[in-house]
């Protein structure tokens, strides 16, 4: 999966580098596994703005992902690689042979033709997915659980990958993509290899308008508000506004925001680097 960098023949083109869709082979989706999708313009349920900054965007459709994969034993061989709006990484449609459909994650080097399963006794190969008990110490993960059975929340955007680094009691030490280490259950699934589409991160939009099609709307800066509308506004010139704040006059930067009593804290073994 390559980027294309465009020729500046527009303002807008100058500075655009894009994903290039090489690797994708089908363009429209799977009928059965799409939804409707709503979007809510940044307001709660009674119409009051909660969200400042989110309205317009294209229409999307939702892709049901199977983050369980949970169909132990049924091989299933990838159909296609398609493009999803609503997450980084691309998706790959499965077709199971007792003709079940569905869409995966799909890793890095996932090849359309090649055959996956799920289960506590298949090879850790690539797009393979069984619980961490049974998968190498050393070997690269991504889409992992953290309760068994829960479906996978953890490592799943374009390029990210964890490292499973050894095994303590009914645990697994996970290295995260942020840096931290921590156990995990050993019963819990994760998928071998890394999430695809590794040059997202190199992608600029070029223009404000690509942000309006995803949905984003312009954002104003406290600093150039007014003091009644913003802590950080007001000010002679371009005043630098002070201690960054919220909105509500709450600190933006430097305050700890993960709860103290945490349940899950007892299972970071090194957090994440600054």
């Amino acid at each position: 999966m390559g980027i294309r960098k465009l020729k500046p023949t527009t303002p807008g083109q100058r500075h655009k580098v894009i994903g290039a869709f090489d690797k994708i082979t089908a363009s429209t989706p799977e009928k059965s596994l799409v939804v409707g999708k709503k979007s809510t313009g940044g307001r709660n349920n009674t119409g009051k703005m909660t969200m400042r900054y989110i309205g317009g965007g294209h229409k999307r459709r939702y892709r049901l992902i199977d983050f369980k994969r949970n169909k132990d034993g049924v091989p299933a061989t990838v159909k296609s690689i398609e493009y999803d709006p609503n997450r980084s990484s691309r998706i790959a449609l499965l077709y199971y042979a007792d003709g079940a459909k569905s869409y995966i994650i799909a890793p890095n080097g996932l090849e359309v033709g090649q055959t996956v399963i799920s289960g506590a006794e298949v090879a850790p190969e690539v797009g393979n997915s069984l619980p961490m008990a049974n998968i190498p110490v050393g070997t690269i993960i991504h889409n992992i659980e953290l309760r068994p059975g829960q479906g996978a929340k953890l490592v799943r955007s374009a390029g990210n990958f964890a490292q499973l680094t050894s095994r303590e009691g009914d645990y697994v030490i996970v290295r995260m993509p942020s840096g931290e280490t921590r156990k995990i259950l050993a019963a819990c699934k994760a998928t071998v290899g890394s999430v695809g589409n590794s040059d997202h991160a190199l992608e600029k939009s070029g223009k404000a308008g690509r942000s309006r099609w995803l949905g984003r709307r312009p954002h104003n800066r406290g600093v150039v508000m007014n003091p009644v509308d913003h802590p950080m506004g007001g000010g002679e010139g371009r005043a630098s506004g002070g201690h960054p704040r919220s909105r509500k006059g709450l600190y933006s930067k430097g305050l700890k925001t993960r709860a103290p009593k945490k349940h899950s804290s007892k299972y970071i073994i090194e957090r994440r680097k600054k």
